[in-house]
């Protein structure tokens, strides 16, 4: 056994304390350009809203509605994770202004199928046309590598269900 065995350890656990704490500070960085990059991110499509007196459970509702198949009220409420009464409110005022349609299910008269009218596809695609804009920018910046590595932590971030959703559409494109 060589002299140098405890010598190597330490170097080891020394080099392991670094790596973690180089990840926590790498990850106290990451809270902070998440914080400013949302802000930036949804003040485009802020402005798109105070237009129409909506907010952004409003913008969230549509963003679903409108791109998904026979989305049903339950399954909005599954993926935005809010709770019954809170979706009614924002149901209730999209479809007040005409711009979510209700109707019942062919199937199941007991389901509530939602779509997008014409006029709430519209403001839809206005929303989505900013914020893409401001995405494309940003990548275009980063290049394809980063970009790579950016979706990669992204899904990491999120449950395993909805990361698995995204891998999913991956393998289909």
């Amino acid at each position: 056994m060589s002299d140098n065995a405890p010598d190597k350890d330490a170097a080891i656990v020394f080099g392991a304390a670094q790596h973690e704490a180089g990840l926590d500070a790498a990850a106290n960085e990451a809270i902070e350009l998440m914080f400013f990059a949302y802000r930036d991110f949804t003040a485009v499509a802020d402005r798109i809203l105070e237009q129409h007196n909506l907010g952004r459970a409003h913008h969230r509702a549509l963003y679903f509605v409108g791109t998904g198949r026979d989305v049903t009220v339950g399954h909005l409420l599954d993926t935005l994770n809010i709770t019954k009464q809170s979706l009614a409110r924002v149901l209730r005022r999209l479809i007040d202004l005409g711009l979510v349609v209700q109707e019942v299910g062919s199937e199941d008269r007991r389901q509530r199928l939602l779509r997008l009218s014409a006029e709430g596809d519209a403001l839809l695609q206005e929303l989505i046309d900013a914020q893409r804009h401001l995405l494309r920018s940003a990548f275009k910046e980063a290049g394809q590598e980063r970009l790579e590595g950016f979706r990669k932590v992204m899904l990491a971030i999120m449950n395993e269900e909805d990361s698995a959703r995204f891998n999913r559409r991956k393998r289909v494109r």
